[in-house]
């Protein structure tokens, strides 16, 4: 068989898998749930392991969120997604002068630059990297005084770290190995993946929150570039994986990893249609539109957890503001 017959292969095999997505993270029970919630958070590593588990709230009413408060926790993000693509385009992070504001300012952990060997890849690393960090200084710019400083974050590779903790959950690596995203082009564009996702449907799902008309002009217009981001990531696995056919599949496994994070309903597609006259570069819904997810679904993604916690994963200290807490599912 060829290479092109067993991607098509499993490209025919996409709806078997995806009626057995979240195998990975099936769980029976309320204790099997915090169990491998903390099982998971604990193998990110840092000097606390443990995730800081959020007890049931207080009944008294939650104060209603400001256009000031869905910002900030998009700037988190943005930190991170700039942090990331910043190191691997150019092998450096972002300029200290961007990084201060309210809150417990933190450091970077890991990051370098990748060895592009495909130039394609690299071009598009350089544009998304630039995009990245002037959606940091955007942002900053609009809050102003208000904004909240980098947290610290998590984009290295060992093995103890967050892109490791989330390849193990998705089965792209064994128990105890390391997953590198600065090692080859292609372990670079499945730690982009994992990002560009989230980011759209973190926008979308913010859009409702924000009040002032000028602010959500600007939150669509970085949906928009987080959308382009996406587009181009996916397609360039989806073009790789005809090739090689392990690293379309590992998008699904990873979509599968994220969407049992965020709970029971599914928002997430690998780049992998139901049969072999179909791509799934745009993963939409029934009536085609992309996917929405709430600040607490945003996190129990990046924090790689399927509690109500306040820190882990790529934020090992969480994030810094008002929305910090994911949700418990």
């Amino acid at each position: 068989m060829t290479d092109r017959q067993t991607f098509m292969a499993a490209l025919d095999a996409r709806v078997a898998r995806r009626e057995s997505r979240r195998d990975l993270f099936k769980l029976g029970g309320t204790a099997a749930v915090a169990a491998a919630g903390a099982s998971l958070l604990a193998s990110c590593g840092g000097d606390d392991s443990s995730p800081t588990v959020i007890s049931k709230p207080d009944p008294a009413p939650t104060p209603a969120l400001t256009d000031v408060d869905v910002l900030n926790f998009a700037l988190n993000l943005e930190y991170l997604e700039a942090q990331f693509y910043s190191y691997a385009a150019f092998g450096v992070g972002l300029d200290n002068s961007i990084l201060g504001g309210t809150g417990t300012q933190g450091a970077v952990t890991g990051g370098r630059k990748v060895n592009f060997t495909d130039k394609v890849v690299e071009q598009y690393a350089r544009e998304i990297a630039q995009d990245e960090v002037a959606h940091v200084r955007f942002l900053r710019t609009a809050l102003g005084s208000s904004a909240v400083a980098q947290p610290a974050i998590d984009v290295g590779a060992g093995v103890d770290g967050a892109f490791s903790a989330a390849a193990r959950a998705s089965g792209l690596v064994g128990a105890g190995v390391a997953f590198d995203p600065y090692a080859t082009d292609e372990n670079f564009l499945l730690g982009a993946y994992i990002f560009e996702d989230v980011g759209v449907t973190a926008y979308k799902g913010a859009a409702p929150l924000i009040t002032n008309k000028t602010y959500l002009e600007a939150a669509a217009g970085i949906l928009a570039a987080e959308a382009y981001h996406a587009a181009i990531v996916r397609t360039v696995l989806y073009r790789k994986g005809i090739a090689a056919p392990s690293l379309a599949t590992g998008t699904v496994r990873i979509s599968d990893a994220r969407d049992s994070l965020d709970g029971s309903s599914d928002l997430d597609q690998g780049i992998l249609g139901a049969d072999s006259t179909i791509s799934n570069i745009v993963p939409t819904d029934a009536s085609g539109l992309t996917y929405s997810r709430s600040t607490g679904q945003v996190l129990n993604i990046v924090y790689l957890n399927k509690l109500a916690v306040a820190k882990g994963g790529f934020f090992p200290n969480g994030v810094n503001g008002n929305i910090i807490t994911s949700t418990a599912n």
